[in-house]
């Protein structure tokens, strides 16, 4: 399944994003600013995941954003067949970024493919900089790791040359964008990642 969302999202040139993280590390505030920022100029979509609610896709829906709400009840990640269900009541346009928004922990979303054209895994400084070591297979199958929250590093014990290095020691190919969603600064390397990435 996961390969005929990739064959479906790669026919129509949609750059599908699996945006996955720990709860808290900002997902959902990243997403939120990336879409008002790009709705000028591109064409965007997204799928939310969490357990309960519909909190995080209503903050979607504010942006103008087309979305689509999936809630895994006691699952803990979501998989290639509900991603494929979702993109039903999506409106797909070619040329196009499709967000998704996994349900947030760094364990089981690292073991299930979507079809997504990138991994993007978000961390904050507020978890600590041995995340690498202790989540390794979720660094592991990360393409871009954003280094969130950037305007607490003075209140908070993080040696982000460290947490870089331990991710490097797992994954030598991943990129990493440090910014913070909060003030704006470094967003702009983030934007220019995903205008670059869309064909």
């Amino acid at each position: 399944m996961a390969a005929r969302n990739r064959g479906f999202f790669e026919g129509r040139n949609i750059f599908c994003l699996n945006l996955v993280s720990s709860p808290g590390s900002g997902k959902t505030t990243i997403l939120e600013k990336t879409m008002l920022a790009l709705k000028p100029e591109l064409r965007m979509m997204a799928i939310e995941g969490d357990q309960q609610t519909s909190l995080d896709a209503e903050r979607i829906m504010a942006t103008g954003v087309p979305v689509v709400q999936i809630n895994t009840g006691m699952g803990c990640h979501l998989d290639a067949r509900m991603v494929n269900r979702a993109m039903t009541d999506l409106p797909t346009a070619e040329h196009s970024i499709l967000f998704i928004e996994n349900v947030g922990n760094l364990v089981c979303p690292a073991m299930f493919d979507l079809g997504e054209s990138k991994r993007v895994l978000i961390i904050s400084v507020t978890e600590g900089d041995d995340k690498p070591l202790k989540y390794p297979a979720m660094f592991r199958s990360a393409h871009l790791c954003i280094i969130n929250k950037t305007d607490l590093l003075p209140y908070v014990i993080f040696d982000v040359e460290k947490v870089i290095q331990n991710a490097k020691s797992v994954n030598p190919e991943l990129e990493f964008i440090q910014l913070s969603a909060i003030t704006g600064e470094g967003m702009g390397d983030w934007l220019e990642w995903c205008r670059r990435s869309v064909k």
